[in-house]
């Protein structure tokens, strides 16, 4: 007997937009449907259980290589799946979201791959959830161009072999998709609907095109959260009769308990793994989230002075690049955000510098990949691997046996000699302000004083003012971080945006709106797991 056919599912609150009908056949709903019956559940139960985690991390104050899992990681007999031709080389990978100038751009950008990013960088409105994915449909049968209605210059994909492959980035599993719900009025996770789209579409047109449906996993906390990924790409292989292995998953280590899980999260994904990657700016994030009530020996400095070389991020990327190579798969280093001036040189000489020589390091670590925010950094990454790799696709035979990590290595967050500053306070209040007043206006990727701002680095303004008030933080102008203290730095520099911008475009602009989220989440008593679930109850469209 067959099996019964899924719930339907139902578009609920959103604006009909044009061509969405292409996106929610009812062919492709019925496979998000039978994913959301199947995993949705489990999705739930690990949810759950990051906070029983969470909970147990406030009263230790640590965390540990975990004891049940040692056989997996004794045992150097298991190598996660060969890379497919067009994961080899990686090394450099641009970021961005999915709207039709970025598509093209970062497809013809010179970089190997892209992140099509659903995620951090794309704020989850209905509109650029669905035009997202026409972007990539669209890319993929080369149906795509675009013209800037400003300055009348027109964007068109170069030919097939010049273009960058993608690795498309879904929603992390805490964020559901208001606006696609079960006949029980359950929404659906933004992770199973970004995900079953993409491939349902695309799975088989990127076969005919010798590439394959590839994709980041952001914010996994556990192997068990690998293991229920793992799980979806098997049914959805099978679903659509597709070979299984075709998936190859990359998982971004942007959280403090991954971490520790590094080869659990290869193991259960070995038949679809491509790589790790270092995700620096969640992981800080996690780090100051889940150590956040431990006290003065976990407080973080600003966020601009802990650098790559810190000990504890030491630590982690070269455990990273260790554990990648040890199993076969690629090792990701992380993101370049600077954002180019066109009209301060000297600006951009001074950042290009720094990002050559992060780069550089990264390379010379046994990276077998970088990431940058902007297709003028992109030279200067690969440059930067061009010296180390040579003819070579990757590094992955530096086996980085040198490298020796101890569990409290990667939480040794005191061996860091800078403190918190005024200035930083005042940059995580204007960071956090202008991120999230873009954000509901539905931008994810945010150019904010030459640096390109997504969700993570919102994060980590927001959870170190909840951490330095925590904590009774003395600044270096011997001022403690009170409630008060950020009130009156937020007020002021809502009243500078408001100088800036002028009365009209101020009144036009959701400012009022972004200080007081930012407000909130750094504020209150009870800390908010992500700032994008109250924002996103505030997000229009």
């Amino acid at each position: 007997m067959s099996a019964p056919a899924p719930s339907p599912l139902a578009v609920v609150d959103a604006e009909p937009l044009p061509r969405q009908e292409e996106v929610l056949s009812e062919t492709a709903l019925a496979f998000v449907a039978a994913l959301h019956r199947r995993f949705t559940p489990r999705r739930d139960e690990l949810l759950a259980r990051r906070a029983e985690r969470r909970a147990e991390i406030a009263r230790t104050s640590t965390l540990d290589f975990l004891p049940e899992t040692a056989a997996i990681r004794a045992d150097d007999s298991w190598q996660v799946a060969p890379a497919p031709p067009a994961l080899e080389d990686r090394r450099v990978e641009i970021t961005g979201p999915t709207d039709r100038k970025m598509t093209i751009n970062a497809l013809n950008s010179g970089a190997k791959v892209w992140l099509a990013d659903f995620e951090d960088a794309s704020a989850p409105t209905w509109e650029n959830v669905v035009t997202g994915q026409l972007s990539l449909i669209d890319a993929y049968t080369r149906n795509i161009d675009f013209t800037d209605e400003r300055t009348g210059k027109t964007y068109a994909l170069r030919p097939d072999e010049e273009l960058a492959t993608v690795v498309m980035r879904p929603r992390g599993w805490h964020l559901d998709e208001r606006h696609l719900t079960d006949a029980d009025g359950t929404p659906v996770p933004g992770a199973l609907v970004d995900f079953g789209l993409y491939f349902f579409h695309n799975a088989k047109r990127l076969l005919d095109l010798g590439k394959g449906p590839y994709f980041y996993l952001p914010k996994t906390e556990s192997h068990l959260e690998a293991r229920l990924w793992n799980d979806v790409f098997v049914f959805a292989q099978d679903y659509l009769g597709i070979p299984q292995g075709t998936v190859r998953a990359t998982v971004l280590i942007e959280t403090i308990t991954a971490a520790y899980e590094m080869e659990e999260i290869l193991y259960e994904l070995r038949d679809h793994a491509s790589g790790l990657n270092a995700g620096r700016w969640d992981y800080l994030f996690s780090i100051v989230k889940n150590f956040r009530d431990g006290g003065p020996r976990f407080v973080l400095p600003d966020r601009n002075a802990v650098t790559m070389t810190a000990p504890f991020m030491r630590a982690y990327t070269e455990l990273l690049v260790r554990t990648c190579h040890k199993r076969g798969a690629h090792a990701i280093g992380g993101m370049a955000a600077f954002i180019p001036s066109r009209r301060d040189q000297e600006v951009n000489k001074v950042a290009f510098e720094k990002v050559k020589a992060d780069k550089d390091r990264e390379a010379d670590d046994g990276f077998d990949g970088s990431w940058v925010a902007h297709p003028d950094l992109v030279p200067i990454a690969m440059e930067s691997f061009d010296r180390v790799l040579g003819d070579r696709p990757n590094q992955k035979d530096r086996l980085r046996e040198d490298v020796d990590v101890r569990a409290e290595d990667l939480i040794a967050i005191d061996s860091l000699d800078a403190r918190p500053t005024y200035a930083g306070l005042v940059n995580a209040v204007q960071v956090g302000i202008r991120y999230i007043e873009a954000w509901l206006r539905g931008l994810g990727a945010v150019a904010i004083f030459n640096l390109m701002e997504d969700a993570a680095t919102a994060e980590i303004s927001r959870s170190q003012i909840w951490q330095w008030i925590n904590a009774g933080v003395v600044l270096d102008n011997g001022e403690r971080v009170t409630a008060e203290l950020a009130r009156k730095v937020a007020a002021e520099e809502l009243a500078d945006i408001r100088a800036e911008a002028g009365e009209e475009a101020f009144a036009a602009g959701n400012w009022q709106q972004a200080h007081d989220l930012l407000l909130k989440v750094a504020l209150d008593e009870d800390y908010a797991d992500f700032l994008t679930l109250p924002a996103y109850e505030q997000l229009k469209g």
